[in-house]
């Protein structure tokens, strides 16, 4: 069955055609034009060299490299702009929920283009013909998608067989070139975390990077190198240590600080950043991040643009608890229910009497809400779940704890676009994808994790004030560390807290930087 014809497509029975049609052209039209006159003249040239193609038509991808700060959001909202007042239709995407919030209309990638969650290099996107989805892309001006380092290859090319396959319909050609034709601008960091591979080596990971996939020869690099972020936060009168500080983060993440580094390397944290308190060090830690916690954690607006990171979820949960344990109230605790999914009961091999209750309640996994969560009015809690896009309500989104109940818990969004919103949150069946795991089992929980401190892996796409970073133990990947770093929006706002393997205070820590993946660059 063909695909119709672009021109054939009647909006007013696409659903999510109507949605991205519905915005207010002439508001867009004053926005765009606000937003175009504060452009930076490098933003200004990028913008330029992506509406060319997307004014004549004639096809294009881009990957605009800019390191946290450099204003690649202002950026997408400005070609979003550009594109909507005029009638037409962009669609913004993220590879993490945290990132699509802070796009106009954003979504996820997975959820947009329905991009399975199990890849192969032969993949295709779940899009059927002549669905709303597969109209939609034909419509489409342009395709932005943020944060594209932290996914592995195989979705883009998987997205790539899926739109030359909706749209070798509409042209001759379209089937012969990179997205059948379409404008597609990816953003983003390779200095960040690459995409994660369970067990993986580090060719595994490199060779997993979007800089190592099929489609990037046809990448046009276009560059951001101005720290909007920094600038912004920082007093005229220490632009030099701003600027001083941004190259220190650069040179980091390249790899350039220390020793030689060939993977990884051990290098010397400026004296000014660090934790130095011999007798709590833990405490100051807490007390630089959560200033006077017990007199200020009523305030609306204290938890924001605070965190605690750490590398593993062991340090998390140690930081955690301890916050919790000195948070005044009640503790309320929810237990989980834990089963083993009825499809494995088919296999013969498979003896139930191995995963009893309490087996299944004993373990911990990545993404998965631990079996006992135990909570208070007033603590922080992040979403470990996608529940509602549209309302501000994504994997990694922060809320503070309003009101316990026995099925639901009221939250106040602290985090992304909707701040301030009150929401209830139900419990959820989740079943967990980890590999390691011989069989399939649910758990009924609430989809949440208390966060006073959280891993640096989840801070990714956030913008932080205030940061401490927990190294008992050093970081392990690409990335990570330069990710923590580059969280907080001055270098007044950062402290880290170091231990050595005896667990006494130290100024050195493992950068590890896997240098193979700028080559393409």
């Amino acid at each position: 069955m063909p695909y119709p014809d672009g021109e054939s497509i009647k909006s007013s029975n696409n659903r999510l055609i109507s949605e991205e049609l519905s915005y207010d052209k002439d508001q867009l039209k004053n926005e765009f034009d606000r937003l175009f006159l504060s452009l930076t003249s490098e933003q200004r040239g990028v913008f330029n060299n992506i509406m060319k193609p997307v004014e004549n038509n004639t096809g294009g991808v881009f990957f605009v490299y800019g390191y946290g700060g450099t204003g690649k959001t202002y950026l997408w909202k400005t070609l979003s702009a550009a594109i909507r007042c005029k009638g037409d239709i962009v669609l913004n995407v993220a590879s993490s929920g945290i990132a699509s919030l802070l796009l106009t209309g954003g979504r996820t990638a997975h959820s947009r283009f329905v991009i399975p969650i199990n890849l192969n290099e032969d993949s295709l996107c779940y899009i059927k013909p002549g669905s709303d989805v597969a109209n939609l892309i034909i419509k489409a001006k342009l395709i932005i998608w943020d944060e594209a380092p932290m996914m592995h290859k195989h979705a883009f090319e998987a997205l790539n067989r899926s739109m030359n396959d909706i749209l070798k319909f509409n042209t001759d050609n379209n089937n012969q070139r990179v997205f059948g034709g379409k404008v597609v601008v990816f953003g983003g960091d390779f200095r960040q975390i690459l995409p994660v591979i369970p067990n993986g080596s580090r060719q595994d990971i490199v060779n997993a990077s979007l800089s190592y996939s099929k489609i990037w020869p046809k990448c046009k690099v276009q560059r951001l190198t101005q720290n909007m972020r920094l600038s912004i936060n920082s007093d005229a009168s220490n632009i030099e240590e701003t600027n001083t500080f941004s190259k220190w983060l650069l040179d980091l993440g390249e790899g350039k600080v220390g020793d030689r580094n060939d993977g990884e390397t051990i290098i010397d944290i400026p004296e000014d950043l660090l934790i130095t308190d011999r007798t709590d060090p833990i405490s100051s830690l807490i007390n630089f991040v959560y200033p006077s916690i017990l007199e200020n954690f009523t305030q609306p607006n204290f938890f924001q643009e605070r965190a605690i990171l750490a590398p593993t979820n062991e340090v998390v949960q140690e930081i955690n608890d301890h916050l919790l344990g000195l948070f005044p109230g009640e503790e309320k605790e929810y237990l989980s229910s834990d089963s083993v999914c009825q499809s494995d009961y088919l296999h013969d091999t498979f003896d139930e009497t191995l995963y009893s209750p309490d087996v299944l309640n004993g373990l911990k996994l990545s993404g998965i809400p631990n079996h006992k969560l135990v909570l208070k009015v007033g603590v922080p809690i992040m979403l470990l779940r996608n529940i509602d896009q549209k309302g501000g309500l994504c994997n990694g989104t922060r809320l503070r704890v309003i009101s316990l109940g026995n099925r639901v818990i009221e939250g106040e969004i602290i985090s992304g676009s909707n701040i301030g919103a009150r929401t209830f949150i139900p419990r959820f069946t989740l079943t967990p994808s980890d590999k390691k795991i011989p069989f399939r089992f649910k758990r009924r929980q609430f989809p949440i994790a208390v966060c006073f401190a959280m891993t640096i892996n989840k801070s990714q796409g956030q913008s932080l004030s205030r940061v401490g970073l927990y190294l008992k133990k050093p970081v392990f990947s690409h990335g990570q560390l330069y990710v923590a770093l580059s969280r907080v929006k001055s270098r007044e706002g950062l402290k880290l807290l170091i231990l050595d393997e005896e667990g006494n205070l130290t100024n050195k820590t493992t950068n590890v930087v896997y240098k193979e993946v700028f080559n393409n660059l």
